[in-house]
């Protein structure tokens, strides 16, 4: 017969188990998470140096990746959907850079919008003013000297967190303007439980403070993020009809972050005030 004490012991043994296969899952669960986060969004440059690192969803801490990728057999090819858009227009992006981040040049209480037209359809963005200063400045200053035309948006992610990527003239997740732009309005009441709502528009940065530049990402469906990278627009309905076509086309690595199917192209960008 088991004694009392034994008893005692054995619910205490199970009872530590237990716990020890939750705090075990909790760990998997953050690597998982914050490794998510580091891979989609540490994009951007530093001048004309950029930490872009994608991650392969498999078993250890180095490749764990909750939006990214899996690992394809050796036969395994993704299928490419039709593209949705038009051809680009005629034009080649322009070599810019500039050493340091203009000077305030918007009136910071005034209505600014900015409008993509790109392959795919014009998506049309409220800026906040503002909110983000810097980064609205930056954005009339870019879109003014002609920076952004023709550039393609280079990255699309449909697991995990769901954004289209935009705004590098390399097309490759390495470019930039050459400057760096200070963080704004990340307490933005928008961002709740750390999670960036469909139709945000907010800059892309390597994970450090600090180092936006010209690279930013449109939020087509909500994606768990933490407040750290500036949240300065909001993409109206008719936008996000655009941004919607181009996520039904996929990413071409059937992975769940790549290059988009369709051809996303920036023809004009342009910054109005209103």
């Amino acid at each position: 017969m088991v004694s009392q004490e034994q008893r005692r012991r054995q619910l205490a043994r199970e009872k530590f188990l237990r716990q020890q296969q939750r705090r075990t899952e909790s760990r998997r669960k953050a690597r998982v998470r914050n490794s998510a986060i580091a891979s989609v969004l540490g994009v951007i440059v530093i001048g004309s140096v950029a930490l872009y690192t994608t991650h392969v969803l498999g078993g250890d801490d180095k490749k764990t990746d909750a939006g990214a990728k899996t690992t394809p057999s050796a036969s395994a090819k993704p299928s490419k959907a039709p593209d949705p858009c038009q051809k680009p227009a005629a034009g080649s992006v322009k070599k810019l850079s500039w050493k340091k981040e203009p000077a305030m040049s918007i009136d910071t209480s005034a209505k600014y919008t900015l409008d993509l037209s790109t392959t795919c359809g014009d998506i049309p963005i409220a800026l906040k003013t503002s909110a983000a200063p810097h980064t609205v400045n930056s954005f009339d200053f870019l879109a003014g000297k002609g920076f952004f035309d023709h550039t393609k948006c280079h990255r699309l992610t449909t697991q995990g967190i769901y954004v289209l990527q935009c705004g590098d003239p390399q097309g490759t997740g390495m470019g930039g303007p050459g400057y760096t732009l200070p963080d704004e309005n990340l307490k933005d009441a928008g961002l709740k439980k750390n999670t960036y709502p469909a139709g945000t528009v907010a800059m892309a940065n390597t994970g450090q403070k600090h180092t936006g530049g010209s690279q930013f990402f449109l939020v087509y469906k909500d994606s768990p993020l933490p407040p750290q990278y500036t949240p300065f627009g909001t993409i109206s309905a008719s936008g996000m009809k655009v941004l919607d076509k181009i996520s039904a086309a996929g990413e071409s690595t059937g992975q769940g972050d790549g290059a988009p199917n369709a051809t996303v192209v920036i023809n004009k960008a342009t910054v109005t005030k209103s």
